[in-house]
C-alpha cells in the first residue's frame, strides 16, 4: 500500500495516518473500501503491530475509518472535517513561516488566488 520513512522525524503511527488520510482525499481510498488487517498492514511496513494499530485508533477516533468486529477496518462517509482541520493547521504554519520569511500578506493573497485559478491541488 505504501512505504514508511524510518529517517523521518515525524513518528510512525503519523506517516500512516497520513498516507491513509491523503489516499482518501485523493480518491485511490473509497467509502467502504477495506484497509489491509493490523497485522498484514504492519508485515507489509515492517514496523511493530501496535505502530498501525494505534494509527488506525487515531483515524477511527477522526471519523476517517469505521470497523466492523471480526470483519475488519474501513473507509468511513467523509464528512471532510476530518480533512479541513488538519489542512487549515498545516496552512497555518506555512503562513507563519511565509511571514517569518518576510512575504508580505498581499504577496500571499495573490499567491493564493493564483493556485485557486489555476485550480492547483498539488
Amino acid at each position: 500500500m505504501f512505504s514508511i520513512d524510518l529517517t523521518s522525524r515525524t513518528p510512525i503511527y503519523e506517516q500512516i495516518y497520513n498516507k491513509i488520510v491523503e489516499l482518501v482525499i485523493s480518491g485511490h481510498l473509497t467509502e467502504n473500501s477495506q484497509l489491509p488487517s493490523v497485522r498484514t498492514l504492519a508485515k507489509d511496513t515492517g514496523v511493530n503491530p501496535n505502530t498501525v494499530a494505534k494509527a488506525y485508533q487515531e483515524l477511527e477516533r477522526q471519523g476517517v475509518i469505521y470497523s466492523v468486529p471480526g470483519r475488519g477496518s474501513f473507509i468511513a462517509k467523509q464528512d471532510n472535517k476530518a480533512f479541513t482541520e488538519p489542512a487549515l493547521k498545516d496552512f497555518d504554519d506555512a503562513t507563519v513561516s511565509a511571514m517569518k520569511c518576510g512575504i508580505s500578506s498581499d504577496t500571499l493573497k495573490r499567491h493564493i488566488d493564483d493556485i485557486f485559478t489555476k485550480g492547483d491541488s498539488k
